[in-house]
C-alpha cells in the first residue's frame, strides 16, 4: 500500500530529475507546494508553461530569446565586427553584467565532452561558421570555460576558424581578485604571467 498519493510521488520524481536536486530536496519542494497558496502554485505552473511556449532560439546567435532575432542581435549600438563564443546562455548573462563587452555573441549550447557523449556535431558550430563567412566579423573572442572540455572546444574552433583569416582572441586567464599566490596552481600562475600587462 502506497503511503503517499500518486500525484505527490510524481511531482517528487519530476523535481528529482532536475540537476542539483536530490531526493530530500525534491520532497521538500513538493510538500512546500502542497502548503503554498493556490495562486503561487498557479504562477509557478504558468511560468514553466511560458518557458516552453514562448522561448525560442535566436537564429543569429543561438541564445535563448522571446523574439527572433534577439534583442542583442538587433541592437545597432553593438559592435558587429566581434563575436564572443560562449558555451551556455548563462555565460552571456555573466558577461553582460560586466557592462564591458559591446560586441555580439554566439552560444554553442555545450562543450565537446567525449565522456558525456557530446561531439562537435552536437554544438552550434556550423551556425557559427555560417556567420563568419559573410565577412562582417573581424574578431572571434573564445570565452569557453577554463576546463578540459572548454579547452578542447576552443582548440577545435581555432582549427576551423584560423583558415578563414579572422583574428582570434581568448579571455585572459590568471589570478582571481582577492586570491593568494601561494594557493594558485601552476597552470593559473603560468597563464597570469603570460597575460601580464603594463601598469
Amino acid at each position: 500500500m502506497d503511503t503517499m498519493p500518486r500525484s505527490v510521488t510524481r511531482l517528487i520524481d519530476e523535481f528529482h530529475r532536475l540537476p542539483g536536486i536530490g531526493p530530500k530536496t525534491a520532497q521538500r519542494l513538493a510538500f512546500y507546494l502542497l502548503r503554498a497558496p493556490k495562486l503561487q502554485v498557479e504562477q509557478l505552473s504558468e511560468a514553466i508553461r511560458d518557458l516552453r511556449e514562448k522561448i525560442t532560439i535566436c537564429a543569429i546567435c543561438q541564445n535563448i530569446a522571446e523574439e527572433n532575432p534577439c534583442g542583442i542581435c538587433r541592437d545597432e549600438t553593438r559592435d558587429y565586427s566581434i563575436v564572443c563564443v560562449i558555451e551556455e546562455p548563462l555565460d552571456l548573462v555573466a558577461l553582460e553584467r560586466t557592462r564591458e563587452y559591446k560586441g555580439l555573441y554566439h552560444v554553442l549550447h555545450g562543450a565537446i565532452s567525449p565522456v558525456e557523449g557530446v561531439g562537435p556535431e552536437d554544438l552550434r558550430i556550423k551556425e557559427l561558421l555560417a556567420r563568419l563567412r559573410d565577412g562582417r566579423v573581424q574578431e572571434v573572442l573564445l570565452a569557453t570555460n577554463p576546463n578540459l572540455e572548454g579547452e578542447a572546444t576552443a582548440m577545435y574552433l581555432e582549427r576551423l576558424i584560423k583558415p578563414l583569416g579572422i583574428r582570434m582572441t581568448r579571455l585572459a586567464r590568471g589570478l582571481p581578485v582577492g586570491g593568494d599566490l601561494e594557493y594558485a596552481d601552476e597552470v593559473t600562475l603560468t597563464r597570469a604571467l603570460e597575460g601580464r600587462r603594463e601598469v
